[in-house]
This record gives C-alpha cells, sequence and structure tokens, in this order.
C-alpha cells in the first residue's frame, strides 16, 4: 500500500474514534471514600517520580507464574 494512502486510511480512522468519545456520555459516578484515598496515594506517589515495577503489575493481572 502507498505511504500515503495509509496515513488518509489512519487519519480517517482517527475522526470516527474522536467523534465517538466526543459524543459519548459522562458517567456521573460517586467516588468512595476508599477510591478517593487511592487515587491520592497514587498522585503521590506519581508526583515522586515512582511507579509500579512491571512484575507487580503482571502479577496483578495474572500473567506471570
Amino acid at each position: 500500500m502507498e505511504p500515503k494512502l495509509d496515513q488518509e486510511r489512519q487519519q480517517a480512522h482517527q475522526l470516527p474514534v474522536s467523534r465517538s468519545l466526543a459524543l459519548a456520555p459522562v458517567e456521573e459516578k460517586k467516588i468512595t471514600p476508599e477510591t478517593a484515598a487511592a487515587l491520592d496515594r497514587a498522585r503521590a506517589s506519581l508526583a515522586r517520580g515512582e511507579g509500579i515495577p512491571h512484575e507487580e503489575i503482571l502479577r496483578e493481572f495474572g500473567l506471570t507464574k
């Protein structure tokens, strides 16, 4: 396929995706105190430049033995 055609297809795909996201309804869910605390801990961790080790993520999703 020609590079220009690939680029045009990619742009065409991005437009419907962007439109779908813009038109999607906003979910109005209340945040529990536990979720708010977890979000605060995560934000603080990111602000300190900390992250979650790759192995921990894999373990959380059951992708390690």
